[in-house]
């Protein structure tokens, strides 16, 4: 009976992982209009969900063993629980330097932005599994893995690709409130200080342990970090492009000691290329990737090892080897980020909320507005058997209709991307391990109008954050706010306005929030532009097309993608 069971799984293994080689990476990719690559490889159902369950794990915690920074963990937990400030916490404030006001794992975790685990009884999408086994008391996106030095702390996927909405964490949605670029700059800055015998000695660790530390340090000078122009902006395009000016200009891009002391000139040292994490969901959609659509071709998420390794002082000869060894864990991963599902608005608030005559108008306003470019959205409203639903059934959306192609528009907003991608597209397509994974970067003029599955979730709006909510969106640009507050999804009284889908600006903007010093986005900074995107709602000579009311039942109607 053993040996049937074994040949039986043998068999379903290999079954799954020979489906692993059929989707379509090229820039010949397509998909027909009205349907998706959420199942990316056409697994068998129960193969497929056990897959994307292993994948979803891999998000949480990181996969890569040759992942260059790691943070040796358990002399971290006894540097946190020392309470006195004696021996390595009274070196560092005497060469004042601090862990940003860090007092403990927690705190640290929340600085970084990261979101709790949803509990046991979670259901639906929210059932976000524990990576082993039980809640952990780290949060998502901090992820512990066992090396042959000890366990060592790096960050997952889920640090920038997970949020809380109002009490819940979602995978897959961007992280509003994210200060992972941040740690990188404050790493460099304060790692290269501790001597790795004083590190040793007053922490606890092992040989083994300050091994890794002096690892670490070995490689933080191949890192180029780059502060973000305000909280919930990325600045991995910097990260990679200065990294990679660390190194040499051969196919693996080998560490140079010359390099990382005299790195070569990069337009990012200085221009503005920020911008936010986009949604995993949406990925299933998409023949092309990021924000820009600048992936014209590969995999994305052997695109987000590559960069996110760059950014960590990787060896990538020793990458390309672990991606080698690693089909079955990237393709796992790649089946949980397509497979990602967004939240919807009636999971938070009562369906009721939302009005079902302005929201079917909201729908012939967004046909004439909208489609040509974000897609169209069939409603369960519309079915022939529809008066058999109820209320919250009738909000569905049956089918999603976008592009076979993913197209990319330039709508006259913030072009920094664009720059930033031309300052090391060559030297990332030159390397041997792009040209492994048959990945290819093309500077794009413009964006990609991306599907508006889950939008009432996605605030602020703009590839860089530009805009607090949808109200300000439909607004002529030069009536926009110039500046407002990014505060946490806690309260859903009062921090989201309702009727406008996003953060509260004006006179509705919590108190709590204009007391801290990373929540103001002021729209006026480089790279932060919020013009643009107005040619739907706005006429030739600068009148509005759409009247007060108009607006409101077009919002309506996005609640219920």
């Amino acid at each position: 009976m053993q040996k049937i069971i074994f040949f039986a799984s043998l068999f379903l293994s290999t079954y799954c992982y020979s489906n692993f080689d059929n989707a379509d990476w090229s820039t010949e990719a397509s998909i027909e209009k009205g349907e998706t690559r959420a199942n990316i490889y056409n697994l068998e159902e129960e193969e497929f969900e056990q897959i994307k369950r292993d994948g979803l794990i891999h998000a949480l915690r990181y996969p890569v063993t040759v992942t260059g920074l790691l943070i040796p963990y358990d002399p971290m937990k006894n540097f946190f629980n020392d309470g006195e400030d004696k021996g390595l916490k009274k070196y560092l404030a005497k060469i004042g330097q601090k862990l940003s006001g860090f007092h403990d794992e927690k705190s640290m975790y929340e600085w970084l932005g990261l979101n709790k685990y949803n509990d046991e009884n979670a259901t639906g999408i929210y059932n976000i599994p524990y990576p082993d086994g039980h809640k952990p008391d780290y949060y998502m996106g901090a992820s512990i893995i066992e090396t042959k030095w000890g366990r060592g702390l790096t960050y997952s996927c889920a640090t920038c690709h997970s949020a809380s909405l109002f009490g819940r964490s979602v995978m897959g949605l961007t992280n509003k409130r994210p200060r992972a670029n941040r740690y990188f700059v404050m790493a460099k800055k304060f790692v290269p200080l501790i001597p790795s015998h004083l590190f040793g000695e007053f922490t606890g660790a092992t040989p083994e342990e300050v091994a890794m530390f002096r690892r670490t340090k070995r490689n933080l000078p191949s890192v180029g970090a780059k502060t973000p122009q305000a909280l919930g902006l990325d600045t991995s395009l910097p990260q990679v492009a200065l990294s990679l000016s660390k190194r040499k200009t051969d196919e693996y891009a080998t560490k140079s000691r010359f390099f990382e002391f005299s790195p070569r000139p990069n337009a990012l040292k200085t221009k503005i290329a920020d911008s936010k994490p986009m949604v995993w969901w949406n990925l299933k959609y998409k023949t092309r990737w990021l924000s820009d659509g600048s992936i014209v071709q590969g995999n994305p998420i052997l695109t987000n090892f590559l960069w996110n390794e760059i950014g960590r002082g990787t060896d990538l000869k020793e990458l390309e080897q672990w991606m080698k060894d690693n089909q079955e864990t990237i393709k796992e991963l790649t089946v949980a980020a397509f497979a990602t599902e967004a939240p919807k608005y009636w999971d938070f608030f009562p369906a009721s909320k939302i009005d079902l005559a302005k929201a079917k108008r909201g729908e012939a306003i967004y046909k004439n507005q909208c489609l040509k470019c974000h897609g169209e959205y069939v409603k369960a409203w519309s079915s022939n058997y529809s008066h058999l639903l109820t209320h919250e059934q009738k909000l569905a959306t049956t089918k999603v209709i976008y592009h076979e192609k993913t197209p990319v528009k330039d709508v006259g907003t913030d072009p920094g991307r664009y720059e930033g991608t031309k300052a090391f597209a060559d030297a990332l397509n030159k390397l041997s391990i792009s040209k492994w994974m048959k990945t290819v970067v093309v500077p794009q003029k413009g964006y990609v109008p991306p599907p508006l599955v889950g939008i009432w979730s996605r605030w602020p709006y703009f590839h860089n954050n530009a805009i607090p909510n949808l109200c300000e969106l439909l607004t002529h640009p030069d009536k926009r706010v110039k500046t407002f507050y990014q505060g946490p999804a806690n309260n859903p009284e009062t921090d989201f306005d309702d009727e406008c889908v996003g953060y509260p600006t004006g006179d509705k903007i919590p108190k709590a929030w204009k007391k801290d010093k990373d929540a103001l986005f002021d729209t006026r900074r480089e790279g932060m532009s919020n013009k643009g995107h107005a040619k739907a709602f706005i006429g030739e000579n600068g009148e509005e097309i759409l009247s007060v009311e108009q607006k409101k039942d077009l919002i309506m109607f996005l609640k219920t993608l």
